[in-house]
């Protein structure tokens, strides 16, 4: 069974779908009844799961009319796969923001799933095998040489 973050990210996702310009405007409220939970567990799934790394960006407006907007951001191609690359890896990565690139670009289609699944397992951090920072540096310049040389053999 998923978790209850799950759910509530694959409800919003499939409403993201079904909206053809990528854009929802949603009521925390509404959304935590409908899974009868507190809003700060919707405030949650926004923060962790809908992030620039994997795509999203979240504007919201508090108040008796507030709404949360989350607009699907789209690669339209090699420059933009770039300048995500270059934005979203800085000098450290945790293991969070690197998942999150990747599965971005996964759904996306700029990687398979097999790719995606090979560059999870080499940037965990039961394989990277050294204490934090040096961690995050490791992890950041083996996420930079793959997703370089799939930029380069894919356009």
């Amino acid at each position: 069974m998923h978790s209850l973050v799950d759910r509530i990210e694959q409800y919003l996702k499939e409403l993201l779908k079904k909206n053809n310009k990528g854009v929802i405007e949603i009521r925390r409220t509404e959304i935590a009844r409908k899974f009868q939970c507190v809003p700060s567990q919707i405030n949650y799934v926004l923060s962790t799961r809908f992030t620039l790394e994997q795509g999203y960006m979240v504007e919201s407006r508090r108040g008796g009319g507030g709404y949360v907007r989350i607009i699907r951001l789209k690669l339209a191609g090699e420059k933009e796969f770039r300048k995500l690359i270059d934005n979203s890896l800085g000098k450290m990565v945790s293991q969070q923001v690197g998942e999150g690139l990747i599965n971005r670009l996964q759904e996306e289609g700029f990687l398979t799933e097999r790719e995606g699944a090979l560059m999870r397992a080499v940037i965990k951090r039961e394989t990277l095998l050294l204490s934090l920072p040096e961690r995050d540096l490791v992890r950041s310049s083996i996420l930079r040489a793959m997703l370089l040389t799939i930029l380069r053999d894919n356009f």
